[in-house]
């Protein structure tokens, strides 16, 4: 979108038609491969309101637009089910689980998932949706304060965020595989129009007597993508950063968050333990890769240079 535009960020005929084309081609291609749905409206709403409302706040959303593309690849992703393209992993992941990180109880071995089943509290419940609900809001508030703090940091955590996610993506048609709540709910066996599970997490929908888990997951783009836990990636980014930011304070809140979401993701029967290394693996990945493109490519740095002067 930057690029598109160009430096100059004034309200002219030329960005004024590359944004309405943008959100026209962005509808009739979402209408193409996912259907209509009112998220599509909004988030066209709430780029076009920013981008013409004041020169901030379309410095800001043009700043945002990575997230932006990130959002609409992750909702196409619909349209092509990865069992479409390799077979699901879903008694071989499990098996290794129990192999790997298997607890003895009475006289089962159990994964950590169906132990922590057993033992769990409101009190732990609550905590941990708590942290769960943390997986997208702390990036994108951090990445707002790093929007105004500064710009290249910004750039870089953005698009460091955004290459994890890709590498997750890249996994997740690779090596397709269930989650444990999968096989709580359905065994062994197949189901390819399987729908999202809020599985432990009904619990804290249940304690307070709402649906947000149920509506969150009921949104989601496929069921059969539980290897890498990008929810296990993202906190690792932020503190990342944050660390390279000298945050301070701030970066023991950034890793308590950490591990609070990597003990729900398996506590809340979302990811296996191995799913949440992967995730860590692949945010470590991405970082690395980030870091050397920046620091060897002459063409990226120049892409940089150019999409900071549009945000500056």
């Amino acid at each position: 979108m930057a690029n598109a535009i160009g430096d100059d960020i004034h309200i002219n005929t030329k960005s004024v038609s590359i944004v309405t084309g943008i959100s026209i081609a962005y509808l009739l291609l979402s209408y193409i491969l996912v259907g209509f749905k009112t998220d599509q409206l909004i988030l066209l709403g709430i780029f076009n309101v920013l981008f013409y409302a004041s020169a901030i706040t379309r410095k800001f959303i043009l700043g945002f637009s990575i997230f932006i593309v990130y959002w609409i690849i992750f909702d196409y992703m619909k349209a092509f089910p990865n069992y479409n393209y390799n077979d699901v992993a879903v008694g071989g992941l499990y098996n290794a689980e129990k192999s790997l990180f298997g607890i003895q109880f009475h006289d089962n071995i159990l994964t950590p998932n169906e132990y922590l089943r057993l033992k769990s509290t409101n009190l732990v419940d609550v905590m941990a949706g708590l942290f769960y609900l943390c997986w997208i809001p702390v990036p994108l508030a951090f990445a707002a304060f790093l929007f105004f703090k500064n710009k290249r940091q910004f750039l870089y955590f953005s698009l460091t965020f955004v290459l994890v996610n890709m590498l997750g993506f890249i996994v997740y048609y690779a090596y397709p595989a269930a989650p444990p709540w999968y096989i709580q709910f359905h065994g062994f066996n197949f189901h390819p129009l399987t729908q999202g599970n809020t599985a432990g997490l009904a619990r804290f929908d249940k304690y307070f007597n709402i649906n947000l888990f149920k509506s969150i997951y009921s949104k989601g783009s496929n069921v059969f993508a539980a290897m890498p836990s990008l929810h296990s990636s993202y906190p690792v980014i932020v503190l990342y950063y944050g660390i390279k930011n000298r945050l301070g304070l701030i970066n023991w809140f950034f890793g308590v968050v950490m591990l609070g979401i990597w003990f729900t993701a398996v506590y809340a029967s979302h990811h296996y333990v191995l799913d949440v290394l992967a995730g860590i693996v692949c945010a470590g990945l991405g970082i690395i890769l980030f870091n050397w493109a920046q620091s060897a490519s002459v063409y990226f740095n120049r892409f940089l240079n150019r999409y900071e002067s549009v945000i500056q």
